[in-house]
């Protein structure tokens, strides 16, 4: 060895550690409050989504039964099974029983405070998951004017 020049071992210096685990905490501040955003995002798509099938599954039924809407008492066997003319559910497709199913279940509403509730009535309520008007065929999320996607809109308008 010549002078000076000492043989130094493998492995990092305790500086490049501290280096390369700044640079991580860096690009972990940066990313993960992306990846939150991006949550919140799929979650308004979702109720989005959800709300087009719904009202869709509503609109093929009063087209189908004369301009009747879903009644709220029956309206989830209505969608969900086989109806008659009136409008009558039945579990089973039979030569009466012709029309639907309109979907194969309620979705879980998919943001809020009752996030995962399917239930469906004309009045907000703990396992309420969608307000439906039967006057009006209108289905909405059973959330509260303080819930607001990331744009501000309030769910219950979607």
């Amino acid at each position: 060895m010549t002078k000076g020049m000492e043989k130094r071992s493998g492995g990092f210096s305790l500086l490049e550690l501290v280096i390369v685990v700044s640079i991580i905490g860096i690009i972990a501040a940066i990313a993960i409050p992306r990846f939150s955003r991006a949550t919140a995002g799929a979650s308004d798509a979702a109720l989005t989504g959800d709300l087009a099938v719904m009202r869709n599954a509503i609109d093929m039924f009063a087209a189908e039964h004369g301009g009747t809407f879903p009644a709220l008492a029956t309206i989830v066997a209505q969608l969900t099974t086989y109806t008659d003319v009136a409008g009558t559910a039945n579990a089973s497709k039979t030569t009466t029983y012709i029309y639907g199913p309109y979907l194969r279940q309620v979705p879980k509403l998919p943001v809020g405070a009752k996030k995962g509730q399917s239930g469906i009535d004309d009045e907000a309520g703990t396992a309420i998951g969608w307000i439906y008007t039967a006057a009006t065929g209108d289905i909405q999320a059973s959330t509260t004017d303080l819930e607001l996607d990331a744009a501000g809109t309030k769910y219950n308008e979607y």
